[in-house]
């Protein structure tokens, strides 16, 4: 197959693909790679490769071992940057030598974002599971041994002049928080399954934007940009606002008291496309609902980002680490996945969702692809 059908084929690639020649020049790149160097193909055809990615970019070694060598290299999981990136991108890359042309280089680019969501959101569930177990052991081993101490130590301060009845007080304060701190994990250990009805999550947000505009967030501005044909999900009303206030509770603590110029952005968009499988079986579940929570306070640091979701991890520095792994509870027992993605001044938390079939359960892949085409 030569000529137009060729180069149709080409073009029809999901993936961006390069060609390298001499002197690293960008002698070809699909549609794909446009879209994702953001420009266009007669912009980068008057570049060299070390012009468009930053210095010292892993892409340019591949390309110079393949022409050195002449055989295929792959390199997976290599972080790509570009003066047209607003961040860095995780990318698996594939490099082997052309036929056609004097040390030509063909470069496919296939990016891991999406599946590096995945396969976190998996391990954030792992995590919650993790404190699932521990909550019950808690409960049992910690709460009943506690209600003791704290008795005895009531009937104490009755007994004892008062230097003594501050360290009996401490004992009972301290014992308090004890059991708060055991309450809040007990919710990991509700494997109760949840009473899904389909749910207008706009109807959700604009409840949680109510709560926030009147207490914890009245000095930020609070934007709204939806998706009005947005179908219902399938779940709770009651845990997505839980959900959701969390997360502008977050956005609003990070923004802090003293700016004047912080705001919150709450967006929702069809992103047709996702399919996660279900383990265990041959399903897959369609999240096309992308809700997202945005905000430009101080942003997450980069060495917390991986783990963020994790229990017991926390940018507070009274935090006790709870909040975003029961967020990513939630919103894995509605059968979605959220992720992070964080910088100074911005700072967004993007949840996919399923959407409702219209007895309220959730949507296959399969069922969902005809009414993915009609919205």
């Amino acid at each position: 197959m030569k000529g137009p059908a060729c180069e149709a084929l080409v073009e029809a690639l999901p993936h961006p693909l390069l060609v390298i020649g001499k002197g690293l020049a960008i002698d070809y790149v699909n549609t794909a790679a446009e879209d994702f160097f953001q420009m266009s193909a007669s912009v980068l055809s008057r570049h060299s490769l070390p012009d468009v990615v930053a210095f010292g970019c892993p892409l340019i070694a591949l390309v110079e071992q393949v022409q050195r060598n002449g055989t295929t290299v792959n390199e997976y999981g290599v972080e790509l940057s570009s003066f047209r990136f607003e961040s860095t991108k995780l990318v698996d890359l594939y490099g082997g030598p052309v036929a056609v042309g004097d040390g030509a280089v063909m470069v496919m680019i296939q990016q891991r974002s999406m599946a590096q969501m995945i396969e976190r959101q998996l391990t954030h569930r792992g995590a919650a599971r993790s404190v699932s177990g521990l909550a019950a052991v808690l409960a049992h081993e910690i709460k009943n041994p506690l209600s003791g101490i704290r008795g005895a130590a009531q009937l104490l301060e009755g007994e004892c002049d008062e230097s003594d009845r501050t360290l009996t007080q401490l004992i009972c304060s301290e014992s308090d928080r004890i059991c708060k701190l055991v309450d809040r994990m007990e919710i990991f250990g509700d494997e109760r399954p949840l009473q899904r009805e389909p749910v207008n999550i706009h109807d959700v947000l604009d409840h949680v934007k109510q709560v926030a505009s009147t207490g914890f967030a009245s000095h930020i501005k609070i934007v709204e940009n939806y998706d009005p044909s947005l179908p219902p999900v399938p779940g709770s009303r009651d845990k997505l606002v839980q959900v959701f206030l969390n997360l502008v509770k977050n956005a609003a603590e990070a923004i802090g008291d003293s700016r004047k110029d912080g705001q919150i952005t709450l967006s929702t968009a069809f992103r047709p496309g996702v399919r996660l499988s279900v383990p265990g079986s041959q399903a897959r579940v369609s999240l096309p609902l992308e809700i997202a929570v945005e905000d430009n306070g101080s942003g997450v640091p980069a060495d917390l980002i991986q783990h963020l979701f994790d229990p017991f991890v926390s940018t507070k520095p009274s935090g006790t680490g709870l909040g975003l792994a029961l967020v990513a509870k939630i919103i894995g027992d509605h059968g979605g996945i959220i992720e992070c993605d964080s910088r100074p001044r911005y700072t967004v938390f993007r949840a996919l969702m399923p959407m409702a079939s219209r007895d309220g359960t959730t949507r296959t892949a399969e069922t969902a692809e005809q009414d993915e085409a009609h919205i």
